[in-house]
């Protein structure tokens, strides 16, 4: 299985951007896609955008389109999320997760590899 490792989740005013980091140990191109997922608090996981390897195809999540940006660094093994106008709603434990095969739902919580999160707190 591939090894996942989230980084630059941190506390941020409403309105402000981060930028997540998921580097992967292996190359990216061995699954066919990466996504980002989050959970707060009493919710349930659930999938905020996801990349296509070959190709760089996009999904977002309507709560997020037009504000997260998705995307990757193939040289590095890295998958990005670009947060803009960050929203107190968007605070949750973030996930990177992969998949082998093309989903049938590019937002469910089914891929079979996780990175451990990263915490992102809107305040």
């Amino acid at each position: 299985h591939v090894q996942l490792v989230e980084s630059g989740g941190g506390t941020v005013q409403p309105g402000r951007s981060l930028r997540l980091s998921c580097a992967a140990s292996d190359n990216i191109y061995s699954n066919y896609c990466m996504g980002w997922f989050r959970q707060a608090p009493g919710k349930e996981r659930e999938g905020v955008a996801a990349i296509v390897t070959l190709g760089g195809t996009t999904y977002y999540d309507d709560s997020v389109t037009g504000r997260f940006t998705i995307s990757r660094d193939n040289a590095k093994n890295t998958v990005y999320l670009q947060m803009n106008s960050l929203k107190s709603e968007d605070t949750a434990l973030y996930y990177c997760a992969t998949e082998e095969r093309q989903p049938s739902n590019y937002f469910l919580p089914s891929f079979p590899d996780w990175g451990q999160g990263t915490q992102v707190t809107v305040s």
